[in-house]
């Protein structure tokens, strides 16, 4: 891969991870839930005087901890990457929740509107990570680890690491406040729609990575002499 196709890629990558932190500030001010990844530091965050992105932070560094000891001999130092990806990404999301100070949805339907509407440029972040193809959040990472180690289907794998989430998220709340907080009908949104956000804009927008990057040109040159 040339250098500038790799700038190029982390380019689309740094846009793409803001723009999915700015989704999660969205679905957050919903004040509906927010989504399965951030249950747990938003739960923490509700309770203790540190921010959503710093508790983002801790947890991402604490599920690349996991990917070692899952890994084992096995983890390479690419991973690592993963910790820098992580601080940015924490910080992103403190930045986005200042930049929506003024949120404050009181309507039920003003709190779905927002909700959804976070649900989509979450998805859109996260497809265009996807699409740089250069570094993984620690949770999609995380559960990467697990299929390869144990042989899972990543779909049934990763159904299960947010309902796990969601799950303790709901519990640590009980245990912290004595209260359901955090937790809502918009995680569930969330779980399912942003899935099928980035389904979708893989399947409409099959035709960018042919577009953008010069390997991709010639893998698909190279798969259709073939």
């Amino acid at each position: 891969m040339r250098k500038t196709e790799r700038l190029q890629r982390y380019m689309i990558f740094m846009v793409g991870l803001f723009i999915a932190s700015f989704g999660v500030a969205m679905i957050t001010k919903a004040d509906l839930g927010t989504s399965p990844i951030s249950s747990i530091p938003y739960v923490l965050s509700l309770h203790y005087p540190m921010t959503l992105g710093q508790f983002t932070i801790l947890f991402s560094i604490f599920l690349i901890l996991l990917q070692l000891i899952i890994l084992k001999k096995i983890f390479k130092w690419e991973h690592v990457l993963q910790i820098p990806v992580s601080i940015l990404f924490g910080y992103f999301i403190d930045w986005s929740m200042l930049l929506l100070w003024f949120v404050h949805p009181a309507a039920y339907i003003a709190k779905v509107i927002y909700l959804l509407l976070g649900c989509v440029v979450l998805g859109i972040g996260v497809y265009l990570e996807v699409l740089a193809d250069v570094v993984m959040l620690p949770g999609e990472s995380f559960v990467n680890a697990v299929v390869f180690t144990w042989k899972t289907e990543f779909g049934v794998t990763k159904v299960a690491f947010d309902v796990s989430m969601t799950v303790v998220a709901a519990a640590l709340s009980f245990l912290l406040m004595g209260r359901l907080a955090g937790v809502r009908e918009g995680t569930v949104v969330a779980a399912v729609l942003v899935g099928f956000i980035v389904r979708f804009c893989r399947k409409q927008l099959s035709f960018l990575p042919a577009k953008l990057f010069a390997s991709a040109k010639a893998d698909g040159a190279e798969t259709k002499m073939s």
